[in-house]
């Protein structure tokens, strides 16, 4: 038996699924290695005033690692954090996660068919596997605005809020209008000396009491009933079901939520700032927001809508098309991620010199999500069409990093030394992927950040149960094999 090294990057989600399932299945030579200062990935990186899951505690955790007092039944940012960090202790795998440790670059070495890693650190390491977990809301993206460099005042990124700034009683400007200008706007509004939110493209906004505590008795029930949460658990899996049916086929179930989210508009907004706040495309389109205040928010004395588009930004505030000056004193740019970069920056070389930028010039494309043609040994958790708006980001993580580490048990095993994917059925996946994608809402003619340079949804098109039956075997026909008599 020859144990495998291995380096996991990334200790989100991905990571730490990553990391449990290596623990349980007996390898030894394995590390993770983190750029951040702690655990959490995304939840680590943001803090911004207002941070919330959208979704419910109770499925946004491991299956693992059952939390049974969930504070809400939405957890805050601070909350899912510290919950990561509890599960790395109570996993005993802090010891395997080097922190502030950032991969710069990563190159295979055909002849030995090992990886050689360059850290910030100034070290080298030598893996026979990469596994990258490195998700994909993690680089900013940050808006190309003219004179944003010339603002006197203070501008902030919502994935890089600064805990010190100072936002009570000041002219706040928010741009941006996803899911993380909601919860921000929600949040800074009620302390701030005026508000403003400028919403070029408005999104349709799902009513729910994002606020609603996890009350005692039901948190009781879950500790003193064995089981009983993992049931819960279970259950809201199978729940997810209907919103991967909503999401992938027109039907009744996609028009009445539809219709839901219309009425969560009309019930809320008056007529006057209705038009300001009605997108154009069909809900769920983009990546649904879901909210129970911010409505109430923009409708306040010292809040005000602006949709016009932005000229540019001077000294004293944000100048629209119209010629108007918005005065501000700080501007929040909630102006989400750079969502396609997955594991770059990081300089990926594969096999014969292949830039992992080059491979994915025209956007990225895995297989599975998880193997890249041309980069052997290297795999993706929550990599190119991970993310998917109805399934479990838990369950897809453990469902793909128990997929790899069958990979990893049959170099244990003398086996092979290295697996590549081979062409051919990255190209059957993909057109897979494009079939599928055709009836879903992601199609029907929004422009969301789910679009990739090359004009592909980088997104998960089919249900749970496809999820499961591609990733339960490797597939030997679709890799090309080395083995151990392979090697020169």
């Amino acid at each position: 038996m020859t144990e495998p090294r291995i380096v996991v990057i990334g200790a989100g989600v991905a990571g730490i699924s990553t990391a449990h399932v290596l623990q349980e299945q007996g390898f030894t030579d394995w590390v993770v290695l983190e750029k951040g200062a702690d655990v959490g990935g995304v939840w680590f990186w943001n803090h911004y005033p207002g941070l919330t899951c959208d979704v419910p505690s109770q499925i946004y955790q491991f299956a693992f690692a059952p939390k049974p007092d969930w504070e809400r039944i939405w957890a805050t940012g601070p909350q899912i954090q510290q919950y990561h960090r509890d599960v790395v202790d109570q996993l005993g795998i802090a010891d395997r996660i080097r922190c502030n440790t950032e991969v710069l670059a990563a190159e295979f070495d055909d002849a030995s068919a090992t990886w050689a890693l360059t850290l910030n650190t100034g070290e080298t390491m030598t893996a026979d596997f990469v596994i990258c977990a490195t998700g994909v809301l993690h680089n900013p993206a940050i808006p190309d605005i003219e004179g944003l460099a010339d603002f006197d005042g203070d501008v902030v990124h919502t994935a890089r809020w600064d805990d010190a700034l100072t936002t009570e009683g000041r002219r706040i400007a928010v741009i941006g209008t996803g899911s993380t200008g909601v919860q921000v706007v929600s949040a800074l509004q009620p302390r701030a000396r005026h508000l403003t939110h400028f919403v070029r493209s408005p999104q349709w906004v799902l009513w729910a009491p994002m606020r609603l505590p996890q009350i005692a008795p039901i948190t009781a029930l879950f500790e003193r009933v064995p089981g009983l949460i993992d049931r819960v658990h279970q259950g809201l899996l199978w729940g997810s079901g209907i919103l991967a049916d909503i999401a992938t086929k027109p039907s009744w179930r996609r028009s009445a939520v539809q219709a839901y989210a219309r009425l969560s508009l009309r019930a809320q907004v008056p007529s006057t700032l209705r038009p300001g706040l009605t997108p154009e495309d069909e809900p769920l389109c983009k990546r649904q927001v879901v909210s129970g205040t911010y409505y109430s928010a923009i409708k306040a004395r010292n809040a005000s809508l602006v949709s016009e588009g932005i000229d540019r930004i001077e000294a004293k505030g944000i100048r629209t098309a119209d010629g108007t000056l918005h005065e501000a004193d700080v501007i929040v740019l909630a102006t989400g991620f750079r969502a396609h970069d997955y594991m770059r920056p990081m300089q990926v070389t594969g096999r014969d010199g292949v830039k992992l930028d080059d491979a994915w010039s025209g956007g990225p494309r895995a297989y599975r999500m998880t193997a890249i043609p041309g980069f052997p040994n290297l795999f993706t958790v929550l990599g190119p069409n991970s993310p998917t708006g109805s399934i479990s980001l838990q369950f897809s993580a453990d469902l793909t990093a128990r997929y790899i580490a069958q990979w990893l048990d049959r170099f244990r095993r003398g086996e092979v030394t290295s697996a590549e994917v081979t062409e051919a059925a990255t190209d059957t996946f993909n057109e897979q992927v494009a079939e599928a994608m055709g009836p879903t809402v992601w199609n029907t003619g929004c422009n969301s950040w789910y679009f990739t340079e090359g004009g592909t949804i980088d997104l998960w098109p089919f249900d749970r149960k496809t999820m499961v039956r591609m990733l339960s075997e490797t597939d030997e026909a679709d890799f090309h094999v080395r083995r151990s008599a392979d090697r020169s």
